[in-house]
């Protein structure tokens, strides 16, 4: 059945065996029907479908596994959830640019749960004693950090949970349910944080002893140590463009499967995961369908947040405020590659622990070629989201590394001054509004408010900022002056 009248069929593991296997998609690698869940994921996003969610498909189908399925918790609104559920968990990859895969369809997630509307099926899916992983996509501001990261106590959600209410933060969710495993001998599981955070094992280890501190020893009991012993929280580094889904692209898969796929994601063909091994029982064999294992994810992490992330964020605002939609669009400016390449050479480059078997070189020169892929569509003002949270891990330890070595990082100080312009003034280059989406945007706009007009002081008072920039960087007199002369050019 359809929806609507005339429309076409929903996807579903019924309407995909009717269409047989004639080459314009990818069918599942391995029966969802026969796939039980071993993975609890927090923040079923786009990404983690386009990536997480592969890797553990192709793994469990290389290895013949079928215990590896995804039981996959939404945290904000239901929207996954109605997309996939009534889809049996189907959904398809779209892969845009040169020398793209065909359309595949994913069926390694088996479930899809709405957090905030059934908390305790959330506590119930984390104490599954099937479950041996759960992994996490919340972005960095799910993890309510404050600005000393840690866990922040006076955010009400996590007052709440800390209260005794059934968990909707993601620590929240992630303790009780390991207090439930603990109390049912459920066995040991790994928890494996996937964003974009430094040491981001450490940090999530961190926020949950943060949580059990918090909480009465009656109430926490013995957990810590049960922790100590049976839970690991392994970093890994993840990568791959996952622009936002467009009308033009569910157009296209339903073009290519004579389905209405509502779940589809969009990626580059690209993709990459980097995973410390250290697990606490089974893992998946993730290695089978081109993830690395290795001692040593810091390096790889340094790398990917320094030199990409750190460049989609210089050319997320620079390109946004000269009037510029896409990322690609950005790169197509002289101007502006020239800073992103600057970056990568001049103030990113001279800082980093180059992984073994990895060639700096290449890996600049692939990501601007990733970066210049038209098919994308990665919209500027997308990426230049959650600025307050995502500078201090992309671009502040350069500037710091920089100014401890005895130089100005002046392109690193570009892609500052580029934020603080673009937070100032809520224009681009064509009188278009840009959206200032970010946790700390009331706070910002009153500190931007207070610059108006002139560079010294616009850049003072968003230094102030204390949550991002601390208390050193506004005391070091070369780096504020190259931001201002930097934001009296961009606001000129």
């Amino acid at each position: 059945m359809s929806d609507e009248v005339g429309a076409a069929p929903r996807l579903r593991l019924d309407t995909l065996d009717r269409l047989g296997r004639g080459g314009a998609f990818t069918p599942p690698a391995v029966d969802p029907r026969a796939l039980r869940v071993g993975i609890v994921h927090l923040g079923i996003g786009a990404f983690h479908r386009a990536h997480q969610a592969v890797f553990t498909e192709l793994a469990a189908a290389a290895a013949g596994r079928d215990d590896w399925g995804i039981a996959g918790i939404t945290q904000r609104s239901a929207s996954v959830s109605d997309q996939l559920m009534p889809q049996d968990g189907l959904y398809s990859v779209l892969e845009r640019g040169r020398d793209v895969a065909p359309l595949r369809v994913v069926g390694s997630v088996r479930e899809v749960l709405f957090g905030a509307g059934d908390p305790p099926a959330v506590v119930d899916r984390i104490a599954d004693p099937a479950v041996r992983v759960v992994t996490l996509t919340v972005t960095e501001k799910g993890y309510r950090r404050d600005g000393a990261g840690r866990l922040d106590r006076s955010d009400p959600e996590v007052a709440a949970d800390l209260a005794g209410r059934a968990p909707r933060t993601v620590v929240g969710q992630l303790v009780r349910g390991l207090q439930r495993r603990s109390a049912g001998a459920a066995g040991p599981v790994t928890v494996l944080s996937c964003d974009n955070l430094v040491g981001n094992g450490e940090v999530l280890r961190g926020l949950v002893h943060d949580f059990l501190d918090a909480l009465a020893e009656a109430e926490a009991g013995g957990l810590a140590d049960w922790i100590a012993a049976s839970v690991r929280f392994p970093s890994c580094m993840v990568d791959r463009i996952v622009p936002a889904t467009t009308d033009e692209d569910r157009a296209d898969v339903r073009a290519a499967l004579g389905l209405e796929d509502r779940g589809v994601v969009v990626a580059e063909p690209f993709r990459q995961w980097v995973i410390e091994d250290d697990f606490a029982a089974d893992r998946p064999a993730w290695n089978l369908a081109g993830a690395v294992f290795t001692d040593d994810v810091a390096a790889w992490e340094s790398v990917k947040l320094r030199m990409l992330n750190a460049t989609h964020s210089l050319l997320a605002y620079l390109g946004a405020l000269r009037g510029h939609d896409t990322i690609a669009a950005a790169l197509a400016d002289d101007e502006l590659a020239t800073a992103a390449e600057a970056l990568m050479v001049e103030d990113v480059a001279p800082t980093l622990r180059v992984p073994d078997g990895l060639d700096l070189a290449d890996y600049r020169r692939q990501v601007l070629q990733r970066f210049s892929n038209p098919a994308l569509r990665h919209r500027t003002v997308q990426v230049a989201m959650d600025g307050s949270q995502k500078l201090p891990v992309r671009l502040l330890g350069t500037v710091r590394d920089r100014l401890a070595a005895g130089t100005i990082p002046r392109q690193a100080a570009l892609a500052v001054a580029a934020w603080m312009t673009y937070v100032a003034k809520g224009r681009d280059a064509r009188g278009r509004e840009l959206p200032l989406d970010d946790p700390l945007a009331d706070r910002l706009r009153v500190a931007a408010a207070a610059g108006t007009g002139d560079p010294k002081r616009l850049v003072d008072s968003l230094l102030r900022v204390e949550e991002i920039f601390d208390a050193d960087l506004p005391e070091h007199d070369g780096f504020r002056a190259a931001l201002v002369d930097h934001v009296a050019r961009l606001t000129a």
